[in-house]
Order: structure tokens, then C-alpha cells, then sequence
């Protein structure tokens, strides 16, 4: 990358759209995950009190530090009273009231250069290309001992929000690649108004049928995208509108299973995995993301992390079965090869019997 480059452009609006808010996405994805199932494991505070202790120390310095004790502020907040009102009024006005919270808390004065390396790693993601230690300072202009605390919030932002992991490929060099999260394939085209990854979002969609059992309804899906201020039929400005996208889009890409609940008068809707998703998504890295997020650990859901179990050793014998069978095709072959050239070999004493 040249000396001066700038950062490549985006929409007005998500230019313009303050740091805080991609924090705010974070800490309602943390939210949303907290509550895919109910835990076993008392990881949260549980009330207005022990919820700003929990958080003061750490967002007295910085706002996207904690992302757990966040997702407990957004939940006990005001805008979270009336959630039992389904007007649009009441929707915005819970939007606006959070983003007026968040925007309370002291600011990090690193995050607008946090802020600019995520639109950075966007980009090289979309372009698919990899980037390197050197690149980053350069265009974000920031001095190696900050580095690593901005590109650590950085890579944890580009998670949470996006679904997308830095991925170190050459230490020597630091470069790294941007590949969507527990190795999942969906790669749809980035160009045009609605231009954001949406990887986190299957995450969570999936995640939520994982806990509730391999199989989701549609209230139930919506309870836990309503606490991300996603609602069905209202453009978000980073995941679109997201009715669409998990009822037809990635149906379509055979990630989801939208169906019909049997006998449901007057009919209801439930969500399963599809065959993509149970090629592609581990068990247990959806649910060590799960947990990590909500500062707990995988055996906090016992029926879960079994089924995980079970899922990883039925992976690994089908890695054995496929590496067996090439291992067995690519000795057939070089077996075969080898009759074939002996084949071609004139026998001893052999030649011509005739005479000039």
C-alpha cells in the first residue's frame, strides 16, 4: 500500500456513522447471545447496580472494552421497558434512546482510529485481499506502541459485528487474510447500497436453533434479533432489512430450513439447519463463540456441549474416511501406472527374427 493511501470509500452513511454505534452493535450482538438460552452459569450481573460496577472500571477508559457488561447496561436501560409495545414509534424511540445512552459513556480517544481500521479491514475483505501489519499503520497513521490495543479492538469489532476473523497467515511479514467465521462459505456479492457482511447474522440465527434445541420458531428467532434492533420489514443500516435475508436468502443458500410448524392453525413458522450449514458450521466452535461472548464456557450447557461432542468425532471419521479413500485412490493409481508401463516393456530376447 503507498505511503498516504487513503481508506477506500464508503457509503455517506456508514462513513459517518460514529464509533460508537459499531460498539453498540457489538454490545447487542453480546446481548443477543446472552440470550439464545438460558445459563446454568451466573455470568451476569443481575440488576442496575451490579451492572454499572461491573462495567465502570473498564468503561471509564474505554467504551468498547467490556462488551458483556455493556450488553447487561443496554438490557436493563430504559429503552428496554416498553418492549412490550409493537408500534414503529416505540422501536425508534428505543433505537434512539440507546444510541443517547451509549453516547453518555466517556470515549476512547484511540476509537475513531479503531474506527478507521475496520473500514479498512472491510475493504480487504471484500476485495479479498490480505494485509499486512505495515499496511494498517500507514493509512491510519498511528504511532507501533497504540497498534496493538487498536488492532486487538479492531479484530474484536470485525468479529462481533461482522462474523469475520483476522487470520495471521506469516508472522514475519504480519500479514493477515479476513475469512468469515467457523469457516463458513457464504460469500454473497458486496456490491451496491447493501454492501455489509452479514456473516454475524447467520451466526446468530444459527446459534439460536442450536440452543433452542435444533429448532427455532419464528417468535423465537425474532425475540433474540429484536434485542439487535433488527425487525422484520425495517432496513438496518449495517445488516439491511433482515426478514428477507433469513426467510429467503439463506434459505436459498440451504443455510436455513424455513418451514411450517405441523398442524399450526392459523400457521406458524419454525427454522432448522440446513444441509450447508451442517456441512460447513462446527457445533462446537458456534458454541465456544456462543460462551466466549457471554463470558462463559461450553459445559455451562450440558446438552449442547454433548451433542458438540458428538458432532466433532463425526467430523473427524468422516476427515479419516475421505483421507483413507484418497490415500487408497492415489495408490490404485500409481499401482495402475506401474502394470501399464510393464506392460509396454518388450520381454527378454525378444526382437526381430527376420535378417537384412
Amino acid at each position: 500500500m503507498s505511503q498516504g493511501q487513503e481508506i477506500p470509500s464508503c457509503t455517506q452513511e456508514q462513513h459517518d456513522a460514529p464509533s460508537e454505534i459499531q460498539g453498540l452493535e457489538a454490545a447487542q450482538v453480546s446481548k443477543a447471545v446472552e440470550e439464545t438460552s438460558p445459563s446454568p452459569c451466573p455470568v451476569m450481573p443481575g440488576n442496575m447496580e451490579e451492572a454499572v460496577a461491573a462495567g465502570t472500571s473498564s468503561t471509564a477508559q474505554s467504551p468498547q472494552s467490556a462488551y458483556p457488561s455493556y450488553a447487561v447496561l443496554t438490557a436493563v436501560s430504559p429503552s428496554k421497558s416498553d418492549e412490550g409495545s409493537s408500534s414503529q414509534e416505540k422501536e425508534d424511540s428505543s433505537s434512539s434512546s440507546s444510541l443517547s445512552d451509549f453516547e453518555n459513556f466517556p470515549i476512547d480517544p484511540l476509537d475513531e482510529k479503531v474506527t478507521m481500521l475496520v473500514q479498512l479491514l472491510l475493504h480487504k475483505y471484500r476485495t479479498k485481499e490480505p494485509i499486512t501489519r505495515a499496511d494498517m499503520i500507514d493509512v491510519i497513521k498511528v504511532c507501533n506502541d497504540d497498534f496493538p490495543e487498536i488492532l486487538r479492538k479492531a479484530a474484536e469489532r470485525m468479529e462481533l459485528v461482522f462474523g469475520i476473523d483476522m487470520n495471521e497467515v506469516d508472522p514475519t511479514s504480519h500479514t493477515y487474510v479476513l475469512v468469515n467465521k467457523l469457516g463458513l462459505t457464504y460469500y454473497p456479492s458486496l456490491s451496491g447500497e447493501d454492501n455489509m457482511p452479514k456473516t454475524s447474522l447467520l451466526i446468530i440465527v444459527l446459534g439460536v436453533i442450536f440452543m433452542k434445541g435444533n429448532c427455532a420458531t419464528e417468535e423465537e428467532i425474532w425475540e433474540v434479533l429484536n434485542m439487535m434492533d433488527l425487525y422484520c420489514g425495517r432496513k438496518h443500516f449495517i445488516f439491511g432489512e433482515p426478514g428477507k435475508f433469513i426467510t429467503q436468502d439463506l434459505v436459498q443458500e440451504e443455510y436455513l430450513e424455513y418451514r411450517q410448524v405441523a398442524n399450526s392453525d392459523p400457521p406458524r413458522y419454525e427454522f432448522l439447519w440446513g444441509p450447508r450449514a451442517h456441512a460447513e458450521a462446527s457445533k462446537m466452535k458456534l458454541l465456544e463463540f456462543l460462551t466466549r461472548i457471554h463470558e462463559s464456557d461450553p459445559r455451562c450447557f450440558p446438552s449442547q456441549y454433548q451433542e458438540a461432542l458428538r458432532d466433532e468425532a463425526m467430523r473427524a471419521r468422516a476427515r479419516s474416511a475421505t483421507k483413507a479413500g484418497t490415500s487408497a485412490e492415489a495408490g490404485t493409481s500409481a499401482k495402475a501406472g506401474t502394470s501399464a508401463m510393464g506392460s509396454t516393456q518388450p520381454s527378454a530376447g525378444s526382437g526381430s527374427s527376420s535378417q537384412p
